[in-house]
C-alpha cells in the first residue's frame, strides 16, 4: 500500500542514527561532556530525546559512539610506515583538509575533566588507539615509543589549539614540519 502524500514519513533507523551521531559529535567538539545535554543533541539532530536512549544507551555511550567515530588513531597506521614522520607531521602542522580528522582530539581536551568522560576516553583510546598503535610500532620498547609518540601528537594538537595557532611564517612551519617529522620518525624507528 503507497504511502499518501500526507502520510507518516518512513521511518529509517540508520539515518537517524547517523543524525544523532553527527549531533553529538559537533556538540562534543564544541563543548565539555558535562556541559552537553541530551535534549540538545536531539535537537540538533530534529529527534526526539528518547531515541538517543533506544540507539546508544545512555549520554555515555553516546559520547563513546561519537569518539570512536572521529578516532583518527587507526589512520596513523595507513601508509609507508618509513614516511610515518612526514605525514603526522604535515597534518600536525598544516591540519587536515577534512575538518573532522582531529574531532576526537578536541573532544578528549574539552571533556578530560569529567570523571565519566575521562573513563571512556581511557578506555576507548586504549582499544582503539593505543594497543594496536603499540603492535604496529613493535619491539621490547613499543610502549615506551607509542606513548612517547603519542605524547608528541598531543602535545602539538594541545598546542595549536590552546594557542589558537601556530603563529608562524610559512618558512618557520615548514622548519616546524620538517623537524617533527624528524622527532616523529626516529621515535617509532626507535633512534
Amino acid at each position: 500500500m503507497p504511502l499518501s502524500a500526507c502520510g507518516p514519513r518512513p521511518r529509517n533507523a540508520n539515518a537517524t542514527r547517523a543524525a544523532i551521531l553527527e549531533a553529538a559529535e559537533t556538540r562534543f567538539a564544541r563543548e565539555s561532556y558535562d556541559e552537553v545535554g541530551m535534549r540538545d543533541i536531539a535537537a540538533d539532530a530534529g529527534v526526539d530525546p528518547a531515541l538517543i536512549v533506544r540507539y546508544f544507551g545512555s549520554k555515555e555511550g553516546l559520547f563513546r559512539a561519537a569518539l570512536e567515530s572521529c578516532q583518527e588513531g587507526s589512520t596513523l597506521l595507513e601508509g609507508d610506515r618509513a614516511t610515518f614522520g612526514t605525514r603526522i607531521a604535515h597534518e600536525l602542522v598544516y591540519g587536515s583538509a577534512r575538518p573532522r580528522k582531529m574531532q576526537g582530539l578536541q573532544m578528549i581536551l574539552l571533556s578530560a575533566a569529567s570523571a565519566k568522560a575521562l573513563e571512556v576516553v581511557r578506555a576507548s583510546s586504549k582499544e582503539r588507539f593505543l594497543d594496536p598503535f603499540v603492535d604496529w610500532i613493535g619491539g621490547d620498547d613499543a610502549m615506551v615509543r607509542g606513548r612517547l609518540a603519542a605524547a608528541v601528537m598531543m602535545g602539538m594538537k594541545v598546542s595549536r589549539e590552546v594557542t589558537g595557532g601556530l603563529d608562524l611564517c610559512e618558512a618557520h612551519c615548514k622548519l616546524l614540519e620538517q623537524r617533527l617529522a624528524r622527532s616523529l620518525q626516529d621515535i617509532i624507528d626507535g633512534a
